[in-house]
């Protein structure tokens, strides 16, 4: 009634704004031609605009009317009629419930007539239409406007009833009555091992990638095990905040001069213990420079061969002389080392050519891991002899460009590969993802490197890393709005709604919010979003992508902000805080790819809740389980699922029972991408329950470092089974090899 009634007075109202403008305009036959004049309602509300005079120019008095002007004053003066005709009807219908609503009262004696006077300040009967579309007015006063008031009370009681069941029905579309899974139980290991880690960066002290994060947190866990454990790495002085986290090691007094690049150089070792874990910092003065890890805006550095073939050697020398005191000592020469990526790819080199000829890491062991083989330390044939490997390992290292990489034709593509050398020399090969390990293989994905992989598959191998849960922990992230955990995803709900308002969009609970977190260069694929872009602004979504590098990609995120400014939002840059509330408050994380070795913002959105929509390549096809249309959308058969994958002994069966985690699309093109999008889409939008329950699927994943912990290990206890795999013939001299 009051909507109707609303109505009905707004149109009145244009009508006679209308009209006062027309009669303004036809006053003495001569119009000044003003807005109100131009513009007039037709029917239903609808409005429209005669063809506007330029500001300020006065129509000629031989002008006349709009030629359709009397046909709309006609049908504004029938809207008038029926308007006046539904007011009264109106007023008549309520006069004779409030008439009905006193009679019906319990009113004391002598209660009537001030009833009555209350109706009376309705309007009174010739004014029945007052009081539409206005609130309850005073109804008298004492006992008389007690007895109203309950009736007050009724209607207050039914609307907290309707918002209580209103709150009930959000609550339990977001509990989902799973209870989260508990953390691993620690248990130690009846064969512990010493384990040096040697890489280039190392989180927290220094960092450009998932590297760091593998040999700042995996160590700790191997420990846990029982393991004794040593991080070799640089000891950065870059002129950042970070230079301050190496003030808490100390100097172990245990210098020492490697020789290399034609001369003897002298490093030292710093020490700190974090967790259990030793981490021991080489210090040189190559180290020390204003600008990145491994260059500045200049470019890479020119003399990255000699400061990491610098710490490969100073690594070798660390578990000989560091004594680490209360009975402690030294690791000794058994022990098992991980080399990571080109940056340490000598130190399985060195123990095969200059160790263990003269007896010392007989029983050692090395492992070379492979986080993104594009990287392979390759420099000019020349520079052999800045090494400090005897000559007769040359052919380990040596490498021969294919004529289409040279640089000219009398060029012969000659190179010494440095994370060849360590493939060639290392006891076990590992990878960040089997995915990875199949694809390094195959001329595609191994970068030139593919047959000799191929040649050592029997001894490659590759486990996905894990995630600190601790940081990444939706139960606590004090980067997010609301806490949340899989048993209840009403603080995802409330991080959804705090990123849409931070960011400037919409908030809506029934849009899925996409987001994008990464480099924007060629492997991470943004470009295939910017390709997509108008058919994602097609679907009801909305995007946020945060990250930085090629200058095109960073103006099409500026652009399309511009463009869909309902839609689309883009940060230029990296903020910790900001990929943590995008991880938390989207639906969908987008991770198009090219390759990926293992990936680890897949593994964080799923954590959250946040389900990835990903090229189906390397570690992303290891880790997100495609979405099953044909599962149950049952929690149980969720959980059992996440379970299953898990165990590499798990029920394969039950695993593929679930309805997954994410959508993987195998053609890098938008027609393949575009597809996995709108299924997800959809899929939101009609589906919640199966929605709900591939998130539960993917936050009841154990996604920690010890799960990844104990596969790591299985590597290095085979590794120690095996014989050395480069080892001098024990009836022959040193330099005669196996």
């Amino acid at each position: 009634m009051s909507c109707a009634s609303s109505v009905a007075a707004a149109s009145s109202c244009r009508g006679v704004r209308v009209q006062h403008a027309a009669v303004r305009a036809t006053r003495g036959g001569k119009a000044a031609v003003g807005p109100a004049a131009r513009r007039c309602s037709g029917v239903g509300g609808g409005e429209m605009r005669f063809p506007r005079d330029r500001r300020g120019v006065v129509a000629r008095a031989t002008d006349s009317p709009h030629p359709e002007a009397d046909v709309i004053f006609e049908q504004i003066r029938k809207l008038q009629e029926e308007n006046e005709k539904l007011k009264q009807d109106l007023g008549d219908a309520a006069k004779a419930v409030l008439d009905k609503v006193t009679e019906e009262l319990p009113l004391p004696e002598g209660k009537a007539a001030e009833a009555k006077k209350a109706l009376s300040y309705l309007g009174g009967a010739s004014s029945k239409d007052a009081y539409l579309g206005m609130t309850m007015p005073y109804f008298g006063d004492g006992e008389l406007q007690a007895d109203f008031s309950k009736y007050d009370k009724v209607d207050a009681a039914r609307a907290k009833v309707a918002s209580a069941e209103a709150a009930k029905g959000e609550h339990s579309s977001t509990s989902t009555g799973v209870e989260p899974r508990p953390p691993p139980e620690y248990t130690k290991t009846e064969t512990p091992m010493s384990i040096v880690f040697v890489s280039s960066e190392v989180a927290p002290w220094s960092k450009t990638g998932g590297l760091a994060d593998v040999c700042g947190s995996l160590p700790r866990e191997l420990v846990k095990r029982g393991h004794r454990v040593m991080v070799v790495s640089p000891k950065y002085i870059t002129g950042k905040a970070e230079d301050s986290l190496f003030e808490a090691s100390f100097d172990t007094n245990s210098n020492t001069k490697v020789g290399c690049f034609g001369d003897s150089h002298e490093v030292g070792f710093y020490h700190q213990v974090k967790e259990g874990v030793d981490f021991v910092f080489v210090s040189h003065e190559c180290f020390k420079r204003q600008g990145g890890l491994y260059g500045d805006s200049y470019g890479v550095y020119g003399d990255n061969q000699f400061r990491y073939t610098l710490l490969s050697h100073a690594a070798c020398e660390a578990p000989l002389l560091i004594n680490f005191g209360e009975n402690l000592g030294t690791y000794g020469d058994e022990v098992v080392f991980v080399a990571n990526d080109w940056h340490a790819g000598l130190v399985p080199l060195l123990v095969a050519s200059k160790y263990r000829p003269w007896g010392t890491y007989k029983n050692a062991r090395t492992v070379t891991t492979i986080h993104n083989i594009l990287h392979q330390g390759a420099e000019p044939a020349t520079t052999f002899g800045n090494l400090g490997v005897p000559d007769d390992w040359y052919s380990c290292l040596e490498y021969q460009y294919p004529e289409h990489m040279r640089a000219h034709e009398l060029d012969l593509g000659l190179v010494v590969n440095i994370l060849k050398g360590a493939i060639a020399t290392s006891d076990r090969v590992l990878t960040v993802s089997q995915g990875y390990a199949k694809e390094i293989c195959t001329p595609t994905g191994g970068c030139g490197l593919e047959t000799m992989l191929e040649e050592r598959r029997h001894r490659l191998d590759g486990v996905v890393n894990g995630i600190d849960m601790q940081e990444w922990n939706p139960t606590s992230d004090q980067h997010c709005a609301a806490g949340f955990d899989v048993s209840d995803l009403s603080g995802k709900l409330e991080c959804k709604r705090a990123l849409q308002k931070e960011m400037g969009l919409e908030v809506r609970d029934d849009v899925p919010l996409m987001g994008f977190i990464g480099r924007l260069d060629w492997q991470k694929g943004p470009d295939l979003i910017q390709a997509a872009i108008s058919e994602m602004m097609n679907e009801d979504v909305q995007l946020i992508m945060l990250g930085s590098g090629l200058e095109e990609l960073e103006s099409f995120m500026q652009w399309a902000e511009g463009t869909y400014t309902d839609k689309f939002r883009g940060w230029v840059g990296f903020n910790v805080a900001m990929s943590h509330r995008i991880t938390a408050g989207c639906d969908i994380l987008l991770m198009p790819s090219r390759f990926e070795p293992c990936g680890l913002n897949q593994l964080y959105a799923m954590r959250y809740g946040t389900l990835p929509i990903a090229h189906a390549t390397g570690g992303l096809k290891d880790t997100i389980t495609r979405h099953n249309p044909y599962a149950q959308d049952d929690p149980a058969v969720a959980v059992a699922a996440a379970i299953a994958s898990d165990r590499e002994d798990g029920n394969r069966e039950a695993a593929d029972m679930g309805p997954g985690t994410g959508w993987l699309f195998n053609d890098m093109d938008k027609y393949s991408f575009m597809s996995c999008v709108s299924n997800a889409c959809k899929l939101y939008h009609e589906n919640p329950k199966m929605w709900r329950a591939m998130q539960i699927q993917a936050m009841s994943q154990d996604l920690s470092w010890y799960n990844a912990a104990l596969k790591w290990e299985k590597v290095f206890e085979w590794a120690k089974i095996d014989p050395p795999h480069c080892s001098p013939k024990e009836h022959c001299h040193n330099n005669e090899w196996q």
